[in-house]
Order: C-alpha cells, then structure tokens, then sequence
C-alpha cells in the first residue's frame, strides 16, 4: 500500500518530542491554511487549536480529531475536512518508543497515520510520521497513491515546521 513517511531527529528526549509532536493542538502550527480541533466524547468538551483541556492533561484514545485545511479555515469557513479518532497513545516509556496512531473516519478521506516517538539518548529522539490514505468514493489504488505523494510533500514541510520548533525550545532553554 502506498503511503507516505518522514523521520526526522529532534534534538528532544523522547518525552519532550512526544508531548511536541503526538499532541495534536501542535499542528495547527505547522500546517498551513488548517484549523485542528479536539473533542474529548467522554465529557463533550471541545478545544480549538492551542487550548488546553481544563484538567491539563494530554489527547487520550478515543478523542476525536476534526481537521479542517481551506483559504478560511483558521477563521472558520468551511473546507477539506479530515475526521481522525486516536485509535492508540502510548508516550515512550525508558527504551521503548511511543506511538500514536489516528484512523482516518471520513467524511472524504479515509485511512490511518502513526507517529512513534524513539528515544535515541543525548537529549534527541527519532520522530516518524507515516499517513496511508485513499478517497472515499473514488479508485483505492489510485488514490492512495496520489495521497502518497501530496502527503508525502506535506509531512516534509510539517516535521521541518516541529523540528526548528525544538530547536527554539532549545536554544530558549541553553540562553536562560
């Protein structure tokens, strides 16, 4: 099946690129023209772009993810919707990397993305990020490919977006 992958090294632990990179309120940071909103169904509560969930705590399987990319979309018109659940969120615990993984519901676009988080040691982790996707309603085949490729140049641009984040964090760290 045809999908597309990045890795990149940040110079993170693994704790501190997992909580930069799985959390999915991050990516309306680097993703142009798109709006990420969080909705947690065991209470209802709905956070937009950046909000923390009032208990403070972290995105947990079962919420669901509503990704909206168009011209307006951060002001909220409407646009290419992608619909993910959080299927699996294990944070890397010691050796052992953490993974991340988000079906892909529709409305249009279906499929899965993973993120794993490995801790390489010296302050730095391995992030991989791999999305397979096909349109619903049109040729699998086809579309998985050309999802390939258009998300192949888009996780490129979003994981350099997450790593010179981590480099600010920690050049802000070092100068304190």
């Amino acid at each position: 099946m045809p999908r597309a992958r990045v890795a990149r090294v940040l110079p993170l632990d693994a704790a501190q690129a997992w909580s930069l990179v799985a959390d999915v309120r991050h990516h309306t940071r680097w993703v142009p023209l798109t709006r990420v909103d969080v909705t947690r169904p065991s209470t209802g509560t709905t956070l937009h772009g950046w909000d923390r969930w009032p208990d403070g705590s972290a995105p947990e399987v079962g919420d669901e993810i509503l990704a909206v990319s168009g011209p307006g979309a951060r002001r909220g018109a409407p646009g290419l919707v992608d619909r993910m659940r959080i299927e699996r969120f294990e944070a890397p615990l010691g050796a052992v990397p953490g993974v991340a993984v988000f079906s892909k519901v529709g409305p249009v676009i279906l499929g899965t993305a993973r993120i794993e988080v490995e801790p390489l040691g010296h302050g730095s982790s391995r992030v991989t990020w791999t999305e397979a996707v096909h349109l619903r309603g049109l040729p699998r085949g086809a579309t998985q490919l050309l999802g390939a490729l258009l998300l192949d140049g888009m996780l490129r641009y979003v994981m350099g977006q997450a790593e010179r984040e981590a480099r600010r964090l920690v050049a802000q760290r070092t100068s304190a």
